[in-house]
């Protein structure tokens, strides 16, 4: 199922929200191309959306979730990457 949580992460003038699978990357990817998400606004295991997409995101199908359930859903799946491990040492 592809999920989004409410635009509520500001940057760059607006707020932003996330947009991820609970299942696959593959289905992540084929909805945001059905979308036509930029594929630089993946990062790693979600996509960020400015504020003025979420309606149209809905209406393609993802389903509003809190931030909280969107994280303990991507999570769940094992697709979440934590935070500490996005960084890659240095070589």
């Amino acid at each position: 199922m592809i999920l989004i949580d409410q635009p509520m992460w500001p940057a760059h003038g607006t707020l932003w929200a996330h947009v991820v699978s609970d299942s696959t990357l593959d289905e992540l990817h084929a909805f945001a191309a059905k979308a036509g998400l930029a594929a630089r606004s993946f990062d790693i295991d979600h996509y960020d959306v400015p504020a003025e997409r979420y309606s149209s995101l809905v209406e393609l199908g993802a389903h509003p979730v809190s931030n909280r359930e969107l994280v303990t859903r991507l999570r769940d799946s094992g697709l979440r990457v934590r935070q500490r491990d996005r960084r890659l040492p240095p070589q």
